[in-house]
């Protein structure tokens, strides 16, 4: 964050001209903030933003300037005056260039505050890019966090304001299904930036734990949330002075709470879902050995009501001969043996 000092009557001519160096950089933007685009691109101004988008995705520009327009304003943040720049990248190799080489693999779009700018996949990006309207909300929050506190802001807090400010909820389904995280392993707020630094799946997590942490702290003023906070955010440099003079606590007692009521309305769900996924998952390993042995059951069975039945008609055919061994006559005798005789 610069910082200015007045010179000695010796350095005026020197102040001067960093004045004037100064006057011209505000006038005539730095070239990072413009992008080399073809003839073709599109161009659209409106109050402080500029869209720019190929023509396949002027549609989808024009309806994301018309809703940047209509909610620009973010909680607890001045209006911003401050310009942005949205650039929409065609396919996923503009957006690679445009990005750099820096930035996340899996990423939607991404913001670079100090030149006002902001990077966002088009209509050619799978359904993991997300609703871009929440993107585009989620990218601008950044900007106006910047255009008042600057660098001052941890990781932490800049992505999880972003998220608050989008309303992207839909992260709290990560802590509702993850009994691990919830209730073993809760980070510190210290820790917390590490999360960004890993792959998507760890990303996610810290998006999740970091919206849940500014979600409890603007709801320690229901009226005013987080603009007096800002405001002594600003003014003190401080993130634990702002607390204590906004709310009334410190900053391990935020974090306590914030970590209490995280495990207590997430724990007993996170659970059940483990405990549910566990049980399909056990079903699933043990299933197939299951149906299987009961077929070899049904067959060794069928098999052993066939040898019986085998067996019982044997057992009828001896009987039958055995009974009818019994009644048959002895053959008579001779006739012509008996008349020689007489």
């Amino acid at each position: 964050m610069a910082r200015w000092h007045v010179p000695g009557r010796k350095g005026w001519w020197a102040c001067a001209l960093v004045l004037l160096l100064a006057f011209s950089a505000l006038m005539h933007p730095a070239p990072a903030q413009t992008l080399a685009l073809p003839s073709d691109a599109i161009r659209l101004d409106s109050g402080r933003f500029t869209f720019v988008a190929f023509p396949k995705d002027e549609r989808l520009a024009r309806s994301l300037l018309m809703q940047a327009l209509a909610t620009d304003t973010f909680p607890g943040l001045p209006r911003s005056t401050t310009r942005a720049l949205i650039a929409i990248a065609p396919d996923m190799r503009r957006f690679r260039e445009w990005i750099g080489p820096g930035a996340p693999e899996w990423g939607a779009a991404i913001a670079i505050p100090e030149e006002g700018r902001i990077v966002l996949q088009g209509s050619a990006a799978n359904s993991s890019a997300g609703d871009p309207r929440v993107t585009v909300r989620h990218e601008l929050a950044h900007l106006a966090l910047y255009s008042l506190l600057g660098h001052m802001p941890p990781r932490w807090f800049d992505e999880g304001y972003a998220s608050f400010a989008a309303r992207e909820w839909g992260r709290d389904e990560l802590l509702a299904t993850n009994a691990a995280l919830v209730l073993r392993g809760m980070p510190h707020l210290e820790n917390l930036d590490q999360y960004f630094q890993g792959g998507e799946s760890r990303a996610q997590q810290g998006y999740a734990l970091a919206q849940r942490a500014v979600a409890e702290i603007a709801a320690l003023d229901r009226e005013r949330g987080l603009s007096l906070f800002f405001t002594h955010w600003r003014e003190t440099q401080s993130f634990d002075l702002a607390l204590r003079r906004a709310y009334g606590v410190t900053e391990p007692e935020m974090e306590a709470l914030w970590r209490s009521n995280t495990r207590r309305r997430y724990g007993g769900l996170a659970l059940f879902a483990d405990v549910t996924v566990g049980a399909l998952a056990l079903l699933l390993l043990l299933g197939p050995a299951w149906i299987a042995r009961r077929r070899r059951d049904r067959c060794r069975l069928a098999q052993m009501r066939l040898a019986d039945a085998a067996q019982d008609a044997r057992e009828r055919q001896s009987a039958l001969e055995a009974l009818l061994s019994g009644i048959i006559p002895e053959s008579p005798p001779d006739s012509s043996h008996k008349q020689g005789a007489e």
